[in-house]
């Protein structure tokens, strides 16, 4: 094969990777922006579907690709990234078909689950392929650019996902499908064969139901709650059903040989703040990205397309602010620049808090909060991940960048669940003051992270003293039984 001919099936390796991880990335965004016509869309009795009954659509994927993050992962290196990737494709493509094609919202949340499975068996080899495809010296770059889609997929999500329910919110999925054909197609054709990596035993999959079920019950209960009583007895009996499985989840973790989570990792004190702050952060991030779409649909009666062309300002400061601070991590160190993201996303929500009205006022009220938070998140939330991995032995950095991964996705199921247990089922004008109080839970919350900011500073401060006396090497993480 001549080089032009390889550089450009490089090339082509390269384009059909990072298209799939932006379809991917992207469908967090789009399906937030289109979630208020859905529920028009399964209206019944002249009702549209509850709030509630509508989260699921975020949840069900949330909670299914918390679960299965890792053990895809692990499958890939047992197996070869290249099928499990063009599997994952395949699946996320025809549950995509799915969800356009769903008759009523129980088939619906059904087929985003399905669609969750696909995103979990693609985002974890798609970085390992992408090494695979280019040479030595472009990884770097690779690596880069492979990052940057999930800014491109946030600055492009809202708008692209307000365009597509001007024609029918099923379109937001059934752009999906040409995409994911044609990188299947062409994937086929031109990626790598990457060598099987580990030849061990599969990571525990009855932990992985029972962190699922965790989940889902207390998303579950929380809401369902405000409808049913928080002391009824369904409620009670889905937060005793959440208590339980995450209390043996979490025994079953620390005893099998080979755990979904290895929770040993956060007692690293570094990688155990940055785990703590990226949960309590990724609650709020999630409570400000729902409210504001519903804010802007439910009370100020704007369009899809309005309202992702005016959300459009935070999420694309994220990947900017995140490229301008990288050389002041270095400098400072990780936990300045989250104490200081931290606590310009709290200003953000008591912004709202402050100066939302039921007349819309873009210029006073949802513009400022959008910039404050964009600049906060971009600040916080790369960081934060960053500061847990980096604190890891080199044979644990895998595994623990997938706990955070998954950590990331549980606060995103907490957070849209801990919304409606506070705004309630049926959003109007009447909930103003609810959104007043989730934005005040996200700003203490945001407040929280931090101080998680202050901890990892001084950790690191510790850290390099400790070292700066005696600096014989660490003694190795234990490696599971």
């Amino acid at each position: 094969m001549s080089p032009s001919v390889w550089f450009s099936k490089q090339r082509l390796a390269s384009t059909v990777i990072l298209l799939a991880v932006f379809m991917t990335n992207l469908d967090l965004w789009i399906v937030n922006v289109a979630l208020p016509a859905m529920g028009s869309s399964f209206a019944s009795s002249g009702r549209a579907a509850s709030l509630g009954s509508l989260s699921w659509v975020l949840n069900a994927y949330a909670i299914v690709l918390a679960a299965l993050l890792v053990v895809a992962g692990r499958l890939g290196d047992r197996i070869g990234q290249r099928p499990v990737f063009l599997t994952g494709v395949s699946v996320f493509t025809l549950a995509s078909l799915a969800c356009a094609l769903a008759p009523d919202l129980g088939p619906l949340v059904a087929a985003r689950a399905l669609q969750a499975a696909g995103a979990a068996a693609q985002l974890p080899t798609s970085l390992a392929l992408l090494l695979a495809s280019v040479p030595a010296e472009h990884r770097t770059r690779a690596t880069r650019n492979w990052a940057a889609v999930g800014g491109l997929a946030a600055a492009a999500g809202p708008v692209a996902g307000g365009l597509l329910v001007q024609v029918d919110w099923r379109w937001v999925f059934v752009i999906n499908v040409p995409i994911g054909i044609a990188t299947v197609a062409a994937g086929l054709r031109v990626l790598p064969s990457t060598a099987r990596r580990e030849q061990g035993p599969m990571p525990d999959l009855t932990g992985a139901l029972l962190i699922t079920l965790a989940i889902a019950a207390l998303s579950g209960g929380l809401v369902q709650a405000p409808d049913w009583g928080w002391l009824d007895a369904r409620s009670v009996t889905l937060f005793a059903l959440a208590l339980v499985s995450a209390g043996v989840f979490v025994r079953r973790s620390l005893q099998h040989a080979h755990p979904l989570f290895e929770l040993p990792l956060l007692r690293l004190p570094q990688f155990g703040a940055a785990s703590t702050g990226t949960f309590v952060f990724g609650i709020a991030f999630a409570i400000m990205l729902l409210s504001n779409v519903l804010w802007c649909q439910e009370i100020w009666h704007w369009s899809a397309l309005r309202t992702g062309v005016a959300m459009v300002p935070g999420p694309a400061l994220v990947p900017v602010v995140t490229l301008l601070t990288a050389r002041a991590a270095q400098r400072l160190g990780h936990g300045p620049l989250v104490t200081t993201g931290g606590l310009l996303f709290a200003a953000a929500m008591l912004w709202r808090t402050c100066f939302a009205s039921v007349d819309a006022d873009y210029w006073r009220d949802l513009l400022p909060s959008q910039v404050l938070g964009g600049v906060g998140v971009g600040l916080t939330l790369g960081t934060l991940v960053a500061a847990g991995v980096s604190s890891l032995p080199g044979h644990r950095a895998a595994t623990g960048s997938a706990l955070v991964n998954s950590v990331r996705q549980m606060s995103a199921t907490v957070g849209v669940a801990l919304l409606v247990a506070i705004v309630g089922t049926h959003v109007g004008p009447a909930q103003r003051q609810d959104f007043r109080a989730a934005w005040l839970v996200a700003a203490a919350l945001s407040v929280a992270a931090a101080v998680v900011g202050v901890r990892i500073t001084r950790t690191a401060t510790r850290t390099r003293g400790a070292t700066a006396l005696a600096p014989a090497p660490a003694t190795p993480l234990t490696e599971p039984r």
